[in-house]
């Protein structure tokens, strides 16, 4: 069984034995079937969880979750350990997000989703492991950056992709560009898909849209000049969520942050101590219906803000 697996079967553990949920109220949260519950039930009781006393790592992180949705206002958060290893970081979020994603999309379900390395890895996750087709949607332009790395022989994917770069050269060519009736197509599919997973970029060196040589370092540092902290969609954001007024955000093509925050059931996806600050802008602002991160940078954002603390896992930037 693998960590995100054991994390799904002891969410719905604790919401039955602890918070009294009913099998079906956990079917409803979870959006899951109720069979499923039952066998995630009777799978705790074979694992031996269900004993009347949760192991304290455990139960401290279903009670991160609960303080995660308390304080942003979540429908749900998903929080799997942080792998001991910084390297795995993103592939442990990813394969959380897959499965996250996966339980959650009806058979033959519409899926938005946006840019960047762990949407990517995401995409290849659901690719391998899901059993019924996947439909997926992108928000953005840069349609090489949206290609699963596995074969299509093993997987059954409609991609339906922005014809179009991520930025474009100048504001009149991206205007032209996004009345095209194939451009308007997606995006008319994007306002109508049952779910959107997207990530969230920092303010770091290292940051995708970087590595990728969208953007030159020095786009980087006068955005950080202008107060961004990081990106959605590639919509780069201040302390507070707002979108940071540049000519960037006049040449990209993306879905709106307005159009974004109006969507259904959107999943962030991040995880790294350098995305804190635009993990945290993200959900003040409620951008986010659901997020899934690991648990230290979910410690993070619930005491972002206060005095420092010391903690002997690094981080990784993922997004």
């Amino acid at each position: 069984m693998t960590d995100e697996e054991y994390q799904l079967m002891l969410k719905a553990t604790w919401l039955y034995y602890m918070e009294n949920y009913t099998q079906q109220q956990i079917s409803a949260l979870m959006g899951v079937s109720r069979g499923k519950v039952i066998r995630l039930l009777d799978e705790a009781r074979s694992e031996g969880i269900i004993r009347f006393l949760f192991r304290q790592n455990d139960q401290e992180r279903m009670e991160i979750e609960r303080d995660l949705v308390a304080k942003f206002g979540l429908h749900d958060a998903f929080i799997v350990p942080t792998p001991a290893h910084k390297s795995d970081l993103m592939n442990s979020i990813a394969r959380a997000a897959s499965m996250y994603v996966a339980d959650h999309l009806r058979a033959d379900g519409f899926l938005n989703i946006g840019y960047g390395d762990m949407t990517g890895r995401i995409l290849d996750n659901l690719a391998t492991t899901r059993h019924s087709d996947v439909n997926v949607a992108s928000l953005t332009g840069g349609v090489s950056y949206y290609l699963p790395k596995v074969s299509s022989e093993v997987f059954a994917m409609h991609l339906y992709l922005t014809p179009s770069p991520l930025i474009l050269s100048s504001q009149n060519l991206r205007d032209a560009l996004l009345r095209e009736p194939a451009i308007q197509d997606v995006y008319r599919m994007t306002s109508h898909a049952d779910m959107t997973v997207v990530g969230i970029g920092s303010m770091d060196e290292e940051a995708t849209i970087i590595r990728n040589g969208i953007l030159s370092k020095t786009d980087f540092a006068l955005l950080k000049m202008q107060g961004a902290v990081g990106d959605v969609l590639n919509h780069f954001i201040d302390a507070d969520g707002n979108p940071v007024d540049t000519d960037i955000e006049d040449r990209i093509v993306s879905t709106s942050l307005e159009t974004l925050q109006g969507m259904r059931n959107v999943v962030g996806v991040a995880g790294g101590k350098v995305k804190i600050p635009a993990i945290n802008a993200v959900l003040k602002h409620g951008y986010l219906n659901v997020l899934v991160t690991d648990e230290v940078t979910a410690r993070g954002l619930l005491s972002y803000g206060e005095a420092p603390t010391n903690t002997a896992i690094e981080y990784e930037s993922s997004n």
